[in-house]
């Protein structure tokens, strides 16, 4: 395993630190949201990885990259802010801020069929910004694959917990803050409200086109598995979408 240093923000780092070995407990558990419903969909969008450069910017400490690693990726290289990388062989891991990966050491010039932007995206300083450098890092066939979590959802719990309605916290522009008690109790989590209208402007300013979209949900065999997992789920729980992004050509018509 490979890991390199970039001058990552001392404050941001020193949050995800924090967070991140809690974020990545819940993961791992055998009825989390994230094995039962999230994983599968994005490994399908993913495809087939063999002898592919997958880059997973915001990855964690790695253990999905290195799943793709095992399944045959050519290369395989993590971006994480926090630096709590897992021990594998063939990986590359590089401790940087994903908002701009043209300034994280040893990615300079290189290209890649498949980056990665599972639930990470929402870190970006400048969200166009941090999509323009990773379309310009893509082969010609590459994509980006990029989940975030459903807008609906946010503004659902939000009505909840202030009274108010979804359409009033949907369109609201407020940050807002609250604790995630599954990762880290004593860590505050700030979020800035977006609608599906931002994404999708987002995508296009930074030169992308959705190719496909898919919000998934827990199969029937996960559901019987793990009935509570499913009636919690079910209950006001909207999830995430997941995008398959690819870089806008442009031709000129000859008249």
């Amino acid at each position: 395993m490979a890991t390199r240093n970039s001058e990552a923000g001392d404050d941001a780092n020193r949050s995800w630190q924090s967070l991140s070995a809690g974020f990545e407990q819940a993961r791992a558990r055998e009825d989390s949201l994230d094995r039962l419903v999230e994983w599968p969909a994005e490994r399908a969008l993913l495809g087939d990885v063999a002898g592919l450069a997958v880059l997973d910017a915001g990855c964690g400490n790695g253990s999905k990259v290195a799943q793709l690693a095992e399944e045959g990726a050519a290369q395989a290289v993590g971006v994480d802010i926090s630096g709590n990388f897992i021990d594998r062989p063939g990986i590359e891991f590089i401790q940087a801020d994903l908002s701009d990966l043209s300034r994280a050491p040893g990615l300079t010039g290189r290209r890649f069929d498949r980056i990665l932007f599972l639930q990470s995206f929402g870190y970006a300083k400048d969200g166009v910004r941090a999509l323009q450098v990773a379309r310009s890092m893509l082969t010609e066939d590459g994509f980006i694959l990029l989940t975030r979590t459903q807008p609906i959802r946010y503004a659902l719990q939000r009505a909840e917990q202030n009274g108010t309605s979804i359409g009033e916290e949907y369109f609201s522009t407020t940050q807002f803050s609250y604790q995630h008690r599954n990762w880290h109790e004593h860590v505050t989590l700030t979020k800035r409200p977006y609608t599906m209208s931002d994404l999708l402007n987002t995508f296009s300013a930074a030169g992308l086109w959705v190719q496909e979209a898919v919000e998934p949900h827990m199969s029937a065999e996960a559901a019987a598995r793990f009935p509570e997992k499913f009636a919690a789920a079910s209950e006001g729980f909207v999830g995430i979408i997941m995008f398959k992004l690819r870089p806008l050509r442009f031709q000129r018509i000859e008249s």
